[in-house]
């Protein structure tokens, strides 16, 4: 069985320590890629080099929505140049939307719209961080594609209602779940786990971020934890976890342009 996570955050400096480790155990899990993601081009050299070491480590650059004091006129400039520059990376991002912690919402509009303008010119896929502003990602995108042609991504770490998710999937988006699909009193995450297509769907850790259960007492998730993430989504779509592990990968797969590989062995 072979298993992608879609969305880790492992240049974090609680990594730092036993970075090789968690690669062992990852392993052990039967994770055979990993996407990682970026909240600031300047983590980039980071990454990397994380990348370098682990092969089956790919990696995005972008600018988080909750890191809109480092959005510059030459911040996109600086994403897309880095981007081309490096053959590991497969996506722009995380970038996005975030009004549940911060209201500026004009910078992040103009910061998401030019790392969309950034991802379509080279022809990469987004990820996409949203949070509590569905309704206006949804409009942005739509709206986006209708005046400059659409851009393939996925909505990370989900927690829309089955209503929102559908709005995401017309638009031709992949839905990754994290450990909160694993929370008892995450039922409309549940919900919508259960209505995705099988070929839009796509699992992740976000670690260290959102141990799934039952690990939920561990304060650092890590890439091995999204076999549980895996587990729980088989269990609430009623497949086995070899199918959704080989749902998922090939989701992965063609999304990311990952090593065909992953889904012919």
């Amino acid at each position: 069985m072979r298993l992608v996570d879609t969305h880790v955050h492992i240049n974090f400096d609680s990594f730092d320590d036993d970075r090789d480790a968690v690669a062992a155990a990852w392993r052990q899990a039967g994770v055979a890629h990993l996407v990682h993601s970026c909240v600031d081009p300047s983590e980039f050299e980071k990454i990397q080099a994380i990348a370098q070491r682990y092969p089956e480590v790919s990696m995005a650059v972008g600018l988080h929505p909750l890191d809109m004091d480092k959005w510059t006129p030459d911040t996109a400039e600086k994403i897309a140049t880095l981007a081309a520059s490096e053959p590991k990376v497969v996506a722009i991002g995380e970038m996005g939307l975030d009004f549940f912690k911060a209201d500026n919402k004009a910078v992040q509009t103009e910061a998401f719209t030019a790392q969309l303008e950034v991802a379509q010119s080279l022809g990469l896929p987004v990820i996409i961080h949203c949070r509590e502003a569905a309704d206006e990602m949804a409009v942005l995108l739509e709206d986006f594609f209708e005046s400059k042609g659409p851009v393939k991504g996925v909505m990370h770490c989900w927690t829309g209602t089955p209503e929102e998710t559908q709005r995401f999937l017309d638009l031709g988006f992949f839905i990754s779940f994290s450990g909160i699909v694993t929370f008892k009193s995450a039922t409309q995450v549940k919900a919508s786990a259960q209505m995705v297509p099988g070929d839009r769907l796509l699992v992740e850790t976000d670690c260290p971020f959102l141990s799934p259960v039952p690990k939920r007492k561990e304060k650092r998730n890590q890439p091995a934890f999204v076999r549980h993430v895996a587990e729980h989504v088989a269990e609430l779509r009623n497949v086995s976890l070899e199918t959704l592990a080989i749902q998922t990968t090939q989701n992965a797969q063609q999304l990311f342009q990952l090593p065909i590989e992953l889904v012919s062995a």
